[in-house]
């Protein structure tokens, strides 16, 4: 078009200007989201919708470069920000600028009981990943540690949906508000990595409600995560990355969970069921998820091609796809073209901060005879220090959750803080950090190892060992479940051989799982760490020296032998199943509820944890004798720190009933707090009880039932230790 005049000119120049003032919808930050998904919507073609719905990465998937719309990055969490990878492949990019903060795992973070410390947890991971670009962080895990042996079990929160369900929402609220969104995994009934693409989960629809839905649950209605990711196993012989009873019936409709689902990386296996069975976003398609590559080009995925021809043909209905692309964009919006999201940060001293802090509070004393603990410097002229851990880097290994790190702080940096100069013996050695194959360890070498050690010990005034699990394949490893209840490498028969020669044995272990511990009455003391990341060796050694008050309490139960989990009651068909199919025949009655109900001495219950002060607790009162189905009632018990330092308890509230009409377990945790109380303090935990309380799930009604009747309110220190319990009626 030729301008003929100036004026003419000035005012094409204005009406450009205002269009471009007004823009598309969907590029405006500030206009409501479903107002920008709908727009984008409406100007995408059905080849840019399906685009978005698969990787073109390893690790992204695509926006519309078109419509200026971004992909979206994704990175694994869910303790740190992954290293960079090949654009197609597992193999390191070899970036000399993305070491991180390792942050203690997961169940490290439950074992704090403290809601407070998952807040900490998630602004600081949040800040890590937007500053290294990311959109998701795929964490955190809810998973129920159904059993000991469960090789990811340090990426979950423990065996209660409960105290898993609470611990995740600070952490995914905190993530979000720095524009990072949360990839919720792994849903659900990932509870053994034995055959995790294969095998099928039977398991009672009671339990499923109770027991392996709540947390996931819990997560989408009041923590509002953004994504979800499926899970690589089967139920209903459907996998769950494209099961429509799963993510569409439960997660979409029931919950209402307005985000995009996110398959496991290979979980995704046909085009109709992906594409009918509530999948949104397909990644990693053709591998195994961790180790394999694939040749083949993007467009070859489930939901690409294949799926487009479906639509195209009219054998798809249109609304399916647009469906999902909201969903995605729905996505895209809150986190990649977020216009609030955070700078961030890496490495920050604040960060570093928040990795002590959490780890600090995470760790759990289990015994201390004689209070040999908190160490006296002073009173030990010669430390020997025992076992790999010691030194061995805890942050690599273990698969998608392995970090690399600026620093490390090792446990034997942080004890010679205390000590300055002390003696050290490995003790035993476990091999290199393998996904595919176990190193193996000649029972000589262990000999030779374990006989120096034990030479040494004889001639210490204070023996320090460092061991437990590493994240080996078949220890805490992805793809992997330990083959044993005891300890690997035999560590058993070195801490015995430890205590029989040197009376002051202090055991400090780290892992995601519980392990045997037949040296426990021979032992002075025993800290559980988990695995602590960056500043491990600062925050063992503050234990340690009593300069912080050990305050973490067990979110599994440890037992004596490892028959004594309900799912090995079963034989193969328990764990890890018959004919790729595994059968949950404990039902509802996973971890301190089957203990507690069928009357199983654990070695240390849930919710244990012993402190460097002593609490008492008072009578605990009711605040009515009833309530009805629309009211609730007050539970409250004064609690003393009636020892001489500061320190903090955890105030655990259980749930009884009296009288059912179905088998219930003897007790439900429904509540805890944690209360901070100087020598001689006195406070109140208060507990909120309402009849969604008292319920339990009714499969002849398919829905949660509280039946009237008497219950009672177990006020307690773990869950054997009742300190106090009072009654009342449900109207």
């Amino acid at each position: 078009m030729k301008i003929k005049n100036l004026s003419m000119a000035f005012l094409c120049l204005a009406s450009l200007g205002a269009k471009a003032q007004q823009g598309p919808v969907y590029l405006d930050p500030n206009a409501p989201l479903e107002s920008r998904v709908q727009d984008a919507l409406s100007r995408m073609t059905t080849h840019e919708k399906v685009r978005i719905l698969h990787a073109q990465s390893k690790f992204t998937s695509a926006g519309v470069p078109r419509l200026g719309i971004r992909e979206l990055h994704h990175s694994d969490g869910p303790h740190g920000v992954r290293a960079e990878v090949d654009w197609n492949s597992w193999n390191s990019a070899n970036w000399n600028n993305d070491s991180i903060v390792a942050f203690p795992s997961l169940t490290c973070l439950a074992a704090t009981w403290n809601r407070e410390m998952s807040a900490i947890y998630g602004t600081a991971i949040g800040e890590e990943f937007a500053f290294r670009g990311k959109d998701l962080l795929l964490g955190p895990g809810t998973t129920i540690a159904r059993m000991p042996l469960n090789g990811r079990s340090f990426e979950y929160m423990g065996e209660d949906p409960y105290l898993a369900g609470e611990l995740a929402v600070p952490y995914i609220q905190n993530v979000q508000k720095s524009g990072v969104g949360c990839c919720l995994k792994h849903f659900f009934l990932n509870n053994q990595e034995v055959d995790r693409f294969t095998v099928n989960v039977n398991v009672s629809e009671r339990a499923i409600y109770e027991i392996y839905l709540p947390a996931f649950k819990k997560c989408v209605q009041e923590g509002h995560v953004w994504t979800i990711m499926g899970s690589y196993n089967l139920w209903k012989n459907v996998h769950c990355c494209q099961n429509d009873e799963l993510l569409n019936k439960i997660l979409k409709q029931q919950w209402g969970f307005d985000g995009a689902v996110v398959s496991d990386w290979g979980g995704v296996t046909d085009t109709w069921q992906a594409a009918l069975g509530g999948m949104d976003i397909e990644m990693g398609s053709y591998t195994n998820g961790k180790t394999v590559d694939q040749n083949l080009g993007w467009n070859k995925y489930f939901l690409a091609d294949p799926f487009e021809e479906l639509i195209n043909e009219g054998k798809i209905p249109m609304d399916v796809l647009n469906d999902k692309a909201a969903r995605v964009l729905r996505t895209i919006f809150r986190t990649s073209m977020n216009a609030n999201k955070a700078i961030g940060s890496q490495c920050s001293e604040a960060h570093y901060d928040a990795c002590q802090q959490i780890g600090e509070e995470g760790i759990v004393l289990l015994k201390n005879d004689k209070s040999i603990l908190p160490l006296e410097a002073s009173r030990y002229a010669k430390v020997l220090v025992v076992g790999e851990n010691a030194t061995r880097s805890l942050t690599e290994g273990g698969g998608s959750s392995e970090l690399k790190t600026k620093f490390d702080i090792s446990p034997l940096e942080g004890i010679k803080s205390i000590f300055g100069q002390v003696d050290y013996a490995r003790g035993y050695v476990s091999g290199r950090a393998l996904y595919d194959q176990t190193d193996k360890i000649s029972p000589d070498t262990l000999a030779s190892l374990r006989a120096e050690a034990i030479d040494a010990a004889r001639k210490a005034d204070l023996v320090i060992y460092v061991g437990g699990l590493n994240k080996n394949t078949h220890e805490d490893c992805e793809a992997n479940d330990r083959l044993s209840y005891d300890l690997s490498f035999e560590q058993n028969e070195l801490i015995a051989g430890l205590a029989k020669v040197n009376k002051n044995v202090v055991v400090v272990t780290f892992g995601g799982n519980p392990f045997a511990t037949p040296w426990i009455g021979d032992v002075k003391a025993m800290l559980h760490c988990w695995y602590l990341g960056s500043m491990a060796g600062t925050s063992l050694a503050n234990v340690l020296t009593g300069k912080v008050n050990p305050s973490g309490k067990l979110p599994v139960t440890w037992a004596v032998n490892q028959n004594d989990y309900p799912c090995f009651k079963y034989g193969q068909e328990g764990y890890p199943g018959v004919n790729k199919q595994v059968y949950y025949k404990e039902g509802i009655y996973v971890g301190y509820r089957y203990f507690d109900t069928n009357k199983v001495r654990p070695q240390f219950p849930f919710g244990y944890g012993l402190s460097y002060t002593t609490f008492k607790y008072g009578k605990a009162t009711v605040s009515s004798p009833s309530l009805t189905s629309d009211g609730s009632v007050t539970v409250s018990v004064p609690v003393t720190n009636v020892g001489k330092v500061e320190g903090k308890e955890i105030v655990q509230l259980y749930i009884g009933d009296e009288k059912c009409s179905v088998d219930r377990p003897v007790k439900e945790l429904k509540n805890f707090c944690k209360l901070s109380l100087k020598p001689g303090e006195t406070k109140t935990a208060t507990f909120t009880v309402r009849p969604s309380d008292l319920e339990f799930y009714d499969e002849a009604k398919h829905q949660f039932v509280a039946e009237p009747g008497m219950f009672k309110a177990y006020v307690c220190a773990s869950e054997t230790d009742v300190r106090s319990a009072v009654a009342f009626e449900l109207k």
